[in-house]
């Protein structure tokens, strides 16, 4: 059999919607593919999740559809450095699909098998980023439902991005609750979502404690073989404490899981927000040695003191490059401000004063009396005393001087952040978090100032750059350290009346104006719409979001150009639905023709080839067919009567004599005879001519 990795995807070179070319197949899952693709328009490399077919089919699928869209654009909503951004949605080959941001890294569960356990400030750091952003989710008002080690992918920089936002409960809304189906991994699900398919923030939380639960202990709370049962165990049992794994884990670590798992919710964090707050709580009180403790699972054979001994031997060392901060490093990474303690040493007691000695003793004879020094050369010695004394005092004048005028006490030396420490390759306060930073800054004394501003790579509350950068020196007489602290993207909000032409007559430069900078705008000739104005937009007017999210607007360009056709000769009907389809508006006139049958037109205005535009109106000549008249009677009548009643009707005369003669200047015959319907013009236009035969 050739393995899955090696049959060719049909899938792989397809391109979707004129926009994402399908490169290659990189995961499958129990609910979708995952394909990665780039995307032509934008320019960039995206992953593809097109779900199976088998959650989009039956009697369900309208109900997933909706649901699956609408939870889609929730996500999508969702702006947090921790969650896998959505960008769009759509269908492919009667499929649906999500466009996603592509994230390079491994998800946890590569990470598990590589490494059995985590140490605890790994742990603490990686439940931390997931609470973060489910945090944001849970303040939007979505829930995940399907926490699992599969959906936290570990980027390439070592951070969390949760995916899947929104699928699970697509797909559980349109087939849990009416088939029974249970979704997600059993060994992670809440009870309450086992018993009654309640999605709650709080279960999202169970599933983080269970997840941390195995990251510390190598195993997950419950294991059967049997999925049913394990999902049984969940229900009716709680969740052993980690101290029973016999490992060295920190009091407060093994409460805080405990927390998170209990069976009962209200016992739980009533959200990520809450319990990403409990989280940095309990690191702060966790010693800084036992962050590095790493729990060895048993193996057959070893004892327990073995292997906790083991344990704290190799586990506790702090990893290359720590400076000897581990804690300050993870609590600055949570969040947790960092107080540096000063010491407070006790004033020494003063020393009882001392009886001042001669520089040199008195010599002593063997009397026990004191001889007698020359006093020339005592007084010799003692002023090259004083003066060496005067010199090492001016010495030590012009070194103070010069240290606190021109030295290093003349300035501050700008220190570096305990959560950004400097490597071989920089040293920056780029990224630093600005809130434990000001408190070292407050602690040595040195004067700053700061600016905000926004910034679409620096974090809300990061450090975006700093003058002087560390190392750097600020003067201590008026010298300020100048740092930019970042306020994170910039937010705007799409105009409410976005849509209203009135309001907003010109859309396009409405968001411009704004500061919308990943603006699409589609062009449409629209017969309501004025050019300029909105016909749709991708993201609903009045909502708020990053200044560089990806928006489309499509745009009128005002009524279509159009060329008015040949119409002379057609049929009214003909020529009318012909105005019609191009979306004119049809006025018709009738007047006669002596050449066009009646019924057709005659002629329109605009003439043929005109240009008009949409709801422009023509006017078309229908002919009534030639114009007639009923010829008089003028046999018995004069000759003249006669011919002014014919010229009068507009019609031509012509006499003839019989008799060479006339006597009695009176119609005798006339041709056509009196009654007829007779044509005023012939085809060609010229008048009708009536013969009279005059007496």
């Amino acid at each position: 059999m050739v393995p899955m990795s090696e049959v060719e995807d049909p899938r792989v070179g397809r391109v979707l919607e004129n926009r994402y070319t399908i490169t290659r197949r990189i995961a499958d899952g129990g609910m979708a593919s995952v394909y990665l693709a780039q995307d032509s328009r934008l320019e960039r490399t995206v992953a593809i999740k097109i779900i199976h077919s088998q959650l989009a089919q039956g009697p369900h699928r309208e109900q997933f559809l909706h649901r699956f869209h609408a939870e889609a654009k929730s996500a999508a909503a969702l702006s947090n450095p921790h969650i896998v951004q959505v960008y769009d949605t759509g269908e492919f080959d009667g499929l649906q699909y999500i466009v996603m941001e592509y994230v390079h890294g491994v998800n946890l569960r590569e990470s598990m098998e590589r490494n059995p356990t985590f140490s605890v400030r790994d742990t603490l750091r990686i439940l931390s980023e997931t609470l973060d952003g489910l945090a944001t989710a849970h303040q939007a008002g979505l829930v995940h439902r399907d926490i699992k080690p599969e959906n936290i992918l570990i980027n390439s920089r070592g951070h969390v991005q949760i995916t899947d936002f929104g699928l699970a409960k697509a797909v559980s809304d349109a087939t849990m609750g009416t088939t029974g189906l249970l979704l997600g991994t059993a060994a992670y699900l809440a009870p309450e979502m086992i018993e009654s398919n309640k999605a709650t923030p709080q279960g999202d939380l169970y599933s983080v404690g269970v997840m941390g639960y195995e990251m510390l202990t190598g195993s997950v709370p419950f294991t059967s073989d049997n999925p049913i049962t394990m999902v049984f165990k969940h229900v009716h049992d709680d969740v052993p404490s980690l101290a029973d794994h016999g490992g060295n884990f920190p009091k407060p670590l093994i409460d805080f899981i405990s927390r998170l798992d209990a069976r009962d919710p209200q016992k739980r964090p009533n959200d990520a927000s809450q319990a990403l707050k409990e989280l940095q709580e309990t690191a702060a009180l966790i010693p800084r040695k036992d962050l590095f403790y790493k729990f060895t699972p048993l193996v057959t054979g070893q004892s327990s003191t073995a292997s906790d001994t083991s344990d704290a031997t190799t586990s506790l060392t702090p990893p290359p490059n720590t400076q000897e901060k581990p804690t300050e490093e993870f609590l600055h990474s949570t969040g947790t401000p960092v107080v540096e303690h000063t010491s407070v040493m006790e004033r020494n007691p003063e020393a009882p004063e001392k009886t001042v000695q001669p520089p040199y003793p008195p010599t002593i004879g063997k009397t026990g009396k004191a001889k007698k020094t020359n006093t020339k050369n005592g007084k010799k010695r003692r002023g090259l005393i004083i003066g060496l004394v005067a010199a090492i005092a001016a010495v030590v004048a012009g070194g103070v001087i010069w240290w606190w005028f021109w030295g290093p006490g003349s300035y501050w030396t700008v220190p570096e952040a305990s959560d950004k420490p400097c490597t071989e390759q920089s040293c920056t306060l780029t990224g630093a978090s600005y809130s434990h930073y000001k408190q070292t800054l407050t602690a040595l004394g040195i004067d700053y100032t700061t600016t905000e501003k926004y910034s679409d790579t620096i974090a809300d509350g990061k450090i975006i750059s700093a003058n002087p950068d560390v190392e750097g020196h600020v003067t201590r007489r008026g010298g300020q350290l100048r740092l930019v602290v970042s306020k994170g993207i910039e937010k705007l909000t799409v105009p409410t009346d976005l849509l209203d032409c009135d309001a907003t007559p010109d859309a396009e430069d409405a968001l411009n104006s704004l500061g919308f900078t990943n603006l699409t705008v589609k062009k449409e000739y629209s017969l309501d719409a004025d050019k300029g104005c909105a016909i749709s937009s991708s993201v609903q007017p009045g909502t708020t979001l990053a200044h560089n999210a990806e928006i489309t607007v499509t745009v009128s360009q005002g009524p279509k150009p159009v060329e008015i056709p040949q119409l002379a000769g057609k049929s009214e009907d003909d020529a009318t639905q012909a105005l019609e389809a191009l979306q004119l508006k049809v006025t018709v006139k009738k007047d006669f023709s002596d050449s066009i049958a009646s019924g057709s037109v005659i002629s329109s205005e605009p003439s043929e080839n005109a240009t008009a535009h949409w709801g422009d109106e023509v006017t078309l000549t229908v002919s009534k067919g030639p114009e007639t008249v009923e010829m008089p009677s003028l046999v018995g009548t004069s000759k003249d009567e006669a011919v002014k009643k014919l010229e009068g009707l507009g019609l031509k005369v012509k006499i003839s004599l019989p008799l060479q003669s006339e006597t009695l200047h009176m119609v005798l015959r006339q041709s056509p005879d009196g009654g007829e319907k007779v044509r005023l013009r012939d085809s060609s236009g010229k008048a009708t001519t009536v013969t009279l035969t005059i007496v």
